[in-house]
Parts: C-alpha cells; structure tokens; sequence
C-alpha cells in the first residue's frame, strides 16, 4: 500500500476540461499531471483545486473549502487564473480568499503547469 504524504501543499487553478472555447485542453492536462508527479518524486503533499469556468462551479465556496482543509504550507496559483485581464476579478477573488483562510501559506505562482513543484518549493522549509 502506498504512503501518501501529508498534504502540505494546494494548488489553486482551472480545470482545462472546464474552460469554454475552441481549444484542446489536453495538453494543458498532462502538463498538470507532470507538475503533480514532481511532488511525489520529491515527498511531499500536494492536493488539487481546479475550478471551471462552464458555470459548472461556485468558484468561491470550492476554493473556500479546499482552503479550510489542511494548515496549507504553500498555495500555488496557476496561470490559467492570472494570465488574462478578463479574469482579473477571479484572480482577485482567489488571492482574497487564500489571505483570509490561509493567512500563514507563502503564496506561490508557476510559469507552466508542468513547472507547479518548482513554484511551491521555492517557499517550503
């Protein structure tokens, strides 16, 4: 049986299967799941909030929830949520909530989804 280490990590980003627009979202997922398989390989905990922009999702209760789930080291926010001026709100919003609910997790952004480990370690002990 596999030891899953104590989540220490969350990241915070969009659901590629769940972003409307004429786009193939699976690159964009197993970029994901690289980064994922790097926390592993290195020991540590991590756990997943991927929200959807298809209406599918309240944005800021699934957040709020995942938030309030463990003492969070680091909270790593994805590109996906600061890369376009459409989605500022959002960004902000979720920045908001990750001050009010984990007030002591460094707050980490990665360059790719496949670059996620290398965000969130730069701010772990």
């Amino acid at each position: 049986m596999e030891t899953r280490a104590e989540p220490r990590v969350l990241v915070l980003g969009l659901d590629p299967y769940r972003v409307p627009g004429p786009w193939d979202p699976e690159p964009v997922a197993e970029a994901i799941d690289v980064g994922l398989a790097k926390f592993a390989e290195h020991g540590v905990g991590v756990e997943t909030c991927l929200v959807g922009l298809d209406g599918s999702d309240d944005i800021e209760a699934v957040v709020e929830d995942a938030l309030r789930a463990h003492a969070w080291e680091c909270v790593t926010i994805g590109g996906g949520l600061r890369h376009s001026d459409d989605r500022v709100e959002l960004l902000e919003l979720v920045i908001n909530l990750v001050r009010r609910h984990a007030p002591e997790a460094a707050i980490a952004f990665n360059s790719t989804p496949a670059g996620t480990y290398e965000a969130a370690a730069r701010w772990l002990a």
